[in-house]
């Protein structure tokens, strides 16, 4: 091996060592010390990341999907309850079909993995969808349904896919479904609060609805209609780089974060 390479492969080494030792001091920095219940991530930079690479969208898209199932292991190994992924937003509906069909085709196929490997049965995790699901494609649509009908009974952690989702429409829906309720004479409007109006979100039925904790990657530092009810007191953290980037210490290093943040919920 030439001496200049030699120089090379030991320089990376030490990196990579450096990584893993920090890596560690981390995990057992926030293991059993007040871990977020429920962690939200925006997905964000799969087509950025193929480009800076030169490749063609759909690999970042592939990449990418391969990141949010490494996610869900971290979260396994670090006792994180709820996992809620934004992976299509209602606006995302309008792009080009090309594009569009690219990143369902990938959806599609990360949870055919997922029903595949067993990795949610095995774990106990319940898998749901919030969101316009009637907008998606049949195919799309049909795996969605057999995912939460095969795991409806977990109870052990919960997986959110945020697909075809608008934060201002899952408030609208919310509006509508109290206004029926009233027709009907099943609610009275004067006593609906914060805790009632939560029950007809889409995450009404999570025992956790608000993220204690969301992460943005990319560097884009806002929420893009992401959970704007449940989003109120989270805490909010954003990391440059691209979704298909993101490493266990990425994830370690931000829960450490939240850690050392006062939550005062407006106190």
């Amino acid at each position: 091996m030439a001496p200049k390479f030699s120089s090379i492969i030991r320089g990376i080494s030490r990196v990579l060592l450096i990584d893993r030792l920090y890596e560690l001091v981390l995990e057992n920095e926030i293991r059993g010390y007040n871990v977020p219940n429920h962690i939200g991530i925006i997905m964000d930079g799969n087509r950025r990341w193929a480009e800076k690479k030169g490749l063609p969208s759909f690999m970042g898209y592939l990449n990418g999907s391969d990141t949010a199932e490494n996610l869900l292991y971290w979260c396994l190994d670090y006792g994180i309850k709820v996992v809620t992924l934004y992976a299509l937003s209602l606006e995302n509906l309008n792009r080009e079909k090309g594009q569009l069909d690219i990143i369902l085709k990938s959806i599609y196929d990360k949870l055919l993995k997922l029903e595949s490997t067993g990795l949610l049965q095995r774990n106990g995790i319940r898998f749901m969808a919030i969101g316009q699901t009637s907008m998606l494609p049949q195919y799309l649509k049909d795996e969605v349904e057999k995912l939460r009908e095969m795991t409806r009974d977990n109870d052990k952690m919960f997986l959110n896919i945020a697909i075809a989702y608008g934060g201002r429409d899952e408030i609208i829906q919310a509006v509508k479904g109290i206004l029926r309720d009233f027709k009907e004479g099943k609610v009275d409007i004067d006593k609906i609060d914060d805790d009632s109006f939560s029950k007809y979100l889409f995450t009404g039925d999570l025992s956790e609805p608000e993220p204690d904790l969301i992460i943005r990657t990319s560097g884009e530092m806002r929420l893009s209609g992401f959970l704007p009810w449940q989003s109120s007191y989270s805490e909010l953290i954003f990391i440059d780089e691209y979704w298909p980037e993101l490493r266990r210490i990425d994830l370690l290093r931000a829960i450490k974060t939240y850690q050392g943040r006062k939550r005062r919920f407006g106190r």
